[in-house]
Formats: C-alpha cells, sequence, structure tokens
C-alpha cells in the first residue's frame, strides 16, 4: 500500500537521509491513513539521536521538547512535527513514567515498546509498510491487541486500559480476548493515573459517532467502577415507570447517542439522570418516580466534574444543562422563555434543546416535541427582535438610580429586578424615560 506524506513531513525525512540517517512515519498517521482517516498528527521515529538532529536541522525551528527521551519538535510554517530517536523503555516503577529510557539501534525495537499493535507500524518512501507485530492483521480484523504480553504492556502505563477502550470506541473495534481480560485483572489500577489524563480520554470517547459503546465497555471491562461510580450505579435500576422502557444507565446511554457532537452537551447527556438512584420513592400503585432528580444530579455533575479536573466554565455549563432540563411547559410563553434564556444564558439554551430532545428521544414513545419547538421558533423571534433578557439590557443602570436618590444594596438590586420583571411582559417599556417613570411609581408606594 502506498501512503501518501505530506511535503513538510518529506522534507524532514530528506534531511534526516541526507544525512545517512533512516527516518519513518510512525503510529497514529500510519495506522490512521491505512484506515482512510486524516491524522491529527504526524510523528516520525529515526536512528538519529537528539544531539544530532538540533545540528544537522540548524536550518529549521527545533525545539527541545524532550531531549531525556529523545524527541525535539520541529517546526515548518507554523505546523509542529515531533521527530523522536528509537528508544526503549525499562523499569515501569509507578505505571505511568519508564524508569530508563535509553536510545535504541533499530526500528524493530522501537516499535515492540508501543502500546497496541495497530500503532506499532511504521512506513518509509523505500520500504513501504513496515509491520513487525501483526498491526495490519488486528485492521482487518477489527482487533485492538497489546503487543507482546498484554499485562506487561497495560503495566508499563495503566492509561493504556482507557486508550485500548477508546480506539474501539472511536474505530468501531473490539478489544482482543488476551487484551481484554488483561483490562479487567488491571482495572482497580487505573486509579493510580492522573484525573486530567483521564479526561481528556472520557472527551474524546464522549466526541465518537456512538458514545455509548464506549462507556458500556467501560463497564464490562470493569474500568467505569473506578472512573465514574456514580454512573455504574445506575446499571440495572430499573425505573418502573410508565414514560420509560429502560434502566436509568441504558435511558442515558440512548439519550448520549442522540445528542450532537458538542462537548457541554455530552457532558450534560451523560450526567442528567445521574440523581436517579438516590432520588427514587415508590407511590401507592409501585409506580417509580424520581422527584428532584434534576437538583441532586446538578450535585453530583458538579463533583464528579471537580474530580476530573474540567474547567470552571464547562462545570457551571453542564451543571445548568442537568438542572434544567426537566424544565417542560404547557404553554409556551414569552416572559418564561425570556426567563429560561436568563437562566440557562444564550450560548447554552440551544444545548438545552438539544439535551431535551434527545432525553424524548431516549424515553418511550409516543415521541412528542410539539413545547421544544414552540420554545425554538418563540427563541428564534426573540432574538431577532434583539429584546431584553437581563438586567444588563435594561436601559437604565445601578448609577441612573443613585442619581433618582437609590442607595446600593439590596434595594437597588430589587428595582433593577423588578423593573426587568415588567420589561420582560412588555418590551416597549425598556426605554430610560418610561423606565424613570416606574422607578418613581415604585417610590411612592
Amino acid at each position: 500500500m502506498k501512503i501518501e506524506i505530506p511535503k513538510k513531513v518529506q522534507r524532514i525525512l530528506d534531511v534526516l537521509n541526507k544525512h545517512g540517517y533512516e527516518g519513518y512515519i510512525v503510529g497514529g498517521c500510519v495506522r490512521d491513513s491505512i484506515l482512510g482517516r486524516i491524522p491529527n498528527d504526524w510523528d516520525l521515529c529515526t536512528s538519529c539521536i537528539p544531539e544530532k538532529m538540533l545540528e544537522i536541522f540548524n536550518s529549521f525551528k527545533v525545539i527541545p521538547t524532550g531531549l531525556k527521551h529523545g524527541t525535539v519538535t520541529i517546526v515548518i510554517e507554523d505546523e509542529s512535527f515531533e521527530v523522536t530517536t528509537y528508544r526503549i523503555e525499562e523499569d515501569y516503577i509507578d505505571g505511568r513514567h519508564p524508569e530508563k529510557v535509553s536510545f535504541a539501534n533499530n526500528l524493530r525495537e522501537d516499535l515492540k515498546r508501543r502500546d497496541f499493535t495497530i500503532n506499532a507500524m511504521a512506513y518509509g518512501r523505500e520500504e513501504g509498510l513496515i509491520d513487525y507485530y501483526g498491526g495490519m492483521e488486528d485492521i482487518i480484523n477489527k482487533k485492538i491487541r497489546c503487543v507482546g504480553k498484554p499485562l506487561e504492556r497495560l503495566s508499563e502505563d495503566y492509561l493504556r486500559m482507557l486508550r485500548g477502550v477508546r480506539f474501539c470506541s472511536q474505530i468501531g473495534y473490539t478489544l482482543e480476548t488476551d487484551t481484554f481480560e488483561a483490562i479487567r485483572q488491571l482495572s482497580k489500577n487505573i486509579v493510580n493515573i492522573s484525573k486530567e489524563r483521564i479526561r481528556e480520554e472520557l472527551n474524546k470517547m464522549l466526541l465518537v459517532n456512538k458514545p455509548s459503546n464506549g462507556f458500556r465497555l467501560l463497564y464490562k471491562s470493569g474500568l467505569l467502577q473506578y472512573i465514574l461510580p456514580e454512573l455504574e450505579a445506575c446499571i440495572k435500576f430499573e425505573q418502573r415507570n410508565p414514560h420509560h422502557d429502560q434502566d436509568v444507565f441504558d435511558h442515558m446511554m440512548s439519550v448520549l447517542d442522540h445528542t450532537e457532537k458538542d462537548l457541554v452537551v455530552r457532558l450534560g447527556a451523560l450526567l442528567h439522570d445521574i440523581g436517579k438512584p438516590s432520588c427514587f420513592s415508590l407511590d401507592e400503585n409501585n409506580i417509580g418516580h424520581f422527584y428532584h432528580h434534576h437538583m441532586k444530579g446538578m450535585d453530583l455533575a458538579e463533583n464528579i466534574l471537580k474530580r476530573l479536573k474540567y474547567d470552571n466554565k464547562t462545570i457551571e455549563l453542564v451543571k445548568i444543562l442537568v438542572k434544567e432540563h426537566m424544565c417542560r411547559y404547557d404553554k409556551v410563553t414569552p416572559k418564561m422563555l425570556k426567563r429560561l434564556i436568563n437562566r440557562v444564558g444564550i450560548d447554552n439554551i440551544e444545548r438545552l434543546f438539544q439535551l431535551q430532545t434527545a432525553d424524548i428521544l431516549g424515553s418511550k414513545g409516543p415521541h412528542v416535541f410539539d413545547d421544544i419547538e414552540k420554545m425554538r421558533e418563540l427563541y428564534k423571534e426573540i432574538m431577532e427582535k434583539e429584546q431584553p433578557l437581563s438586567v444588563k439590557d435594561l436601559v437604565i443602570n445601578g448609577r441612573d438610580l443613585m442619581d433618582l436618590g437609590i442607595a446600593s444594596g439590596k434595594e437597588m438590586g430589587k428595582i433593577l429586578n423588578s423593573l426587568l420583571d415588567k420589561v420582560l411582559d412588555d418590551p416597549q417599556l425598556n426605554t430610560k424615560e418610561r423606565l424613570i417613570e416606574e422607578v418613581k411609581a415604585m417610590s411612592l408606594k
């Protein structure tokens, strides 16, 4: 097979070859090229040691990214390419980092240290595909298999367990039997991996075409209980409610699969019913209810996302989606919707509509979307007319109220909120003259 190597990458290979060194593209870019996917990065490996690379690439911008580990980054027209010397990694003490890295003198040894066979292939212009460990066969058979002995390979870096699950969810493969069993045996060790690294793998799993596959495999492999125990508690939790024909976990997975590839929406879908198990009750007819699960879920979502080191903005946006996903209105009015937009945020309201639509699709039919569609249409109309939605949209502010003799503090806040309440009903009221009249009228009462 032939892989089209980008011209910038070819320039790097030309320099290496010109000075008598081997050079190959390696790893994910080879795998993705075979699969017909556009590689995110083009990584290279070489027989040239890093100090020598600094010398022979002196006409390029070269960043000594990790000389100790044999890696330099070559920048061509603002695009970065990592070039790493053949190496051997030994003595993984903590299941994360090699205690010793030494440079190897051949490509086979370098590829031997890699995690999975599909990532242990190289490609050269003259040699073509170099596949010592059966990566191409595993691509044909759609298998994720460790290079060498799975227990040894996964013990070198426990994150590889999560990466294996993530690759399955991204490209629709299955874990090879021995690799799967090794993950089950070692799953408890995932707690030794930093929350940031785990979060990044989860994000990638969330943004695939069908994210539920990855989370089901996390459960089967034993990893879910250590990463998201709150989600595992939803598995086989029967809802006993006529509106649902799935347990809590299966419902959440269905909702997740019905959302678009937006990380905030997908996190909201993943966690929207996370509070249900702790809010379950049965009425006199043995029908299940989950009163206030959206509030409990909001708190749990915050705890989970903080534990996984998500940024504050993402946490707040997801919390809002979890809290508001249950809001339904028999009669959609402009004032009601404006208040909802004010609570949710303009940047987040469409995500809420998406989540609510997916929530209906993930429940027992018939699937009726009338109220959501009405809200969408009314939202579009409100935005087109640029109607005021919050206190900051009022044409008067705290300084104007101080000019009227009103002291700053709680009283001023009450007046501004009262004015907003009136403006939400009647946008035409939002003029300085009329709002000042309203303030004076309030002062007379």
